[in-house]
């Protein structure tokens, strides 16, 4: 069935009629009793002695989180279906053992805001997956790569959504035929979203919080019900603002995330929290949850440097007053801030060393909004375990994906890693969001001498700047800025569109290039002024992200940052004045 899609190395090579049906039968895809080599420069990453990597894939499209079947076939949910992706999923095989996609299939044409589609797990013969407002799964079909053509809806997010921030679908699957699915909350602190939208200085929370009630947290389903909502569900856990990475661990039974922090401190509270205090505040949790559990969304954040649960600014707080945050769970890990822990695996397998049997790998996808600090994360941890709770300091297990460092704009780095995976031999898989690259990581050293000497050189790592602690002068990148707009463009627009104004590459627009920026006067001012809310296109890409209002800053400052864009970054646009500000807004 898939004979006319298999890459022949050798050209006139001979395939018995044994080897034929095997590619064809999915059942080892040629397995070979040793694992294949890694590549010569081991993909492009460093790991700790006696491993080896290799690319499995080099580009299959913005991949998102990944799942790897029993037979060795690859799934990876894409970011979107789009443009040039021919299908929000993608299906691997590697047909001669070399541990080489020669085969890469597209299929999934639902498209319903599938541009923050996320997750896919493989459960009971099917394959589960999602795009941002539902849960998919199709039928897996013994000796065929591709699935079930039928497709079944599992769960429908059927609330009303403009730009809201993080409604991203990953599972996660208990052995009792329960599914958990987050429901990400809208802001960084549940303001008030209809008169300040995206929150302004000075902006103070809702309370009681009435986003608490259908989001912010996970809620629980039956994982083969079709056709659920979220009314079928219940309320599992709460106080989680967004998680993109969970996971269901097999070892102790119970399910766990990582949850992405707020963002905004300084932008929003200058005077309460400075530029440096914002880019390592507040943290990214590594979370045991359990039924019942609250974390204190958006009430309170996580200081991993006080070890404390602190009230959040829109409630009262300064970065100094903890009010009741004692009475909320703590995480388990309090990691750096922005780092984006976007997927978290228990790894199960034989193939490592023992060291690391039943210990938690997590994927930092990277921050966007660190400024005027380099970018961190970029990188995979773990964290080994023990009945239960972390026995050790985390550790850095694979780095490199950038290929730079420091990281001034997210652009800079050349890959970010995103889904984790374990192959039916143990293997660790990793993705790329950026272009779709696949590593596979294997272990071929000596088990029983595995230790301390083997990780000592990724110890090192902890030293670099996308993982280090940033120093709050040395490393302040606008210590010399002194063009007024720069310095209001490097404050309040650096977090979405960076410091070159390439944007993130997925959410956040460019601003290089953009006829957003070099077309109408009129159109740009009230963009930052009003705000922007509902799906748009730029440079032919679409974006539907929350851009809040800038009404705050003075005539001049807007003529100032707008003119700075209009005239950087590859663009060459006229100024905008102050008397152009005052007209369009009427002051």
């Amino acid at each position: 069935m898939y004979l006319h899609h298999i890459k022949f190395k050798r050209p006139g090579t001979y395939l018995s009629l044994v080897l034929i049906t095997l590619a064809l039968a999915g059942a080892t895809h040629l397995r070979q009793d040793k694992l294949p080599p890694g590549d010569p420069d081991n993909g492009g990453l460093s790991v700790p002695d006696g491993f080896e990597t290799l690319v499995v894939a080099d580009s299959t499209g913005l991949a998102r989180h990944i799942a790897v079947n029993s037979n060795g076939d690859i799934y990876i949910k894409l970011r979107y279906f789009g443009k040039g992706q021919g299908g929000g999923t993608v299906a691997l095989r590697d047909t001669n053992g070399d541990g080489k996609a020669d085969i890469i299939r597209n299929f999934g044409n639902y498209q319903d805001h599938s541009s923050l589609a996320n997750g896919i797990t493989i459960r009971n013969g099917y394959l589960y997956y999602s795009s941002s407002l539902a849960v998919y799964r199709s039928k897996l079909i013994p000796g065929q790569l591709l699935p079930d053509e039928k497709t079944e809806l599992i769960l429908q997010d059927d609330h009303e959504h403009g730009a809201h921030w993080h409604i991203t679908k990953p599972m996660a699957f208990d052995d009792a035929g329960n599914m958990y699915v987050p429901f990400g909350a809208p802001s960084d602190a549940c303001q008030d979203m209809v008169n300040s939208p995206g929150g302004k200085p000075g902006s103070p929370g809702i309370k009681p919080c009435p986003d608490l009630e259908k989001h912010g947290g996970i809620w629980k389903f039956s994982a083969d019900k079709p056709n659920q909502t979220q009314a079928d569900g219940s309320l599992y856990a709460t106080g989680l603002r967004s998680i993109v990475g969970m996971r269901w661990n097999p070892s102790d039974k119970n399910l766990y995330a990582v949850v992405h922090g707020r963002d905004n401190l300084h932008r929003l509270f200058p005077e309460l929290f400075t530029a440096w205090q914002s880019a390592v505040l507040p943290s990214e949790e590594f979370v045991k949850v359990t039924q019942g559990s609250n974390l204190g969304w958006p009430y309170y954040y996580y200081d991993q440097m006080k070890g404390k649960k602190m009230l959040n600014p829109e409630y009262g707080g300064d970065g100094k007053k903890e009010g009741e945050g004692a009475k909320f769970q703590k995480p388990l890990i309090g990691f750096p801030g922005h780092w984006a822990p976007n997927d978290v695996l228990f790894y199960q397998g034989n193939q490592f060393p023992d060291h690391y049997k039943n210990g938690a790998f997590i994927a930092f996808h990277g921050s966007t909004n660190r400024a005027p600090y380099p970018q961190a994360g970029y990188f995979v941890c773990f964290v080994p375990f023990h009945n239960g709770k972390p026995s050790g300091e985390w550790e850095v297990f694979a780095d490199g994906f950038a290929g730079v460092d420091p990281i001034i704009n997210v652009s800079d780095a050349k890959f970010r890693p995103m889904g984790l995976a374990e192959g039916p031999d143990g293997s660790l898989y990793i993705t790329d969001s950026r272009k779709g690259k696949v590593w596979r990581i294997m272990f071929k050293g000596n088990k029983k001498g595995f230790g301390a000497n083997q990780l000592a050189s990724m110890a090192k790592h902890k030293r670099l700047a996308h993982i280090r602690t940033p120093d709050e002068v040395a490393d302040n990148l606008d210590i010399k800025t002194k063009e007024l707009g720069q310095r209001i463009y490097n404050t309040y627009c650096t977090p979405c569109h960076q410091r070159n104004g390439l944007g993130d590459g997925s959410r956040f627009p460019p601003l290089a290039g953009s006829e957003w920026v070099t077309g109408s006067k009129k159109r740009l001012i009230e963009v930052v002024a009003k705000g922007l809310e509902g799906p748009i296109q730029v440079a032919g890409k679409p974006y539907n992200d929350l851009m809040p209002k800038h009404d705050f800053l003075k005539a001049e400052e807007m003529a100032q940052v707008l003119t700075y864009i209009r005239k950087n970054f590859g663009n060459d646009a006229d100024a905008i004045s102050v008397s152009d500000v005052q007209r369009v807004l009427g002051n």
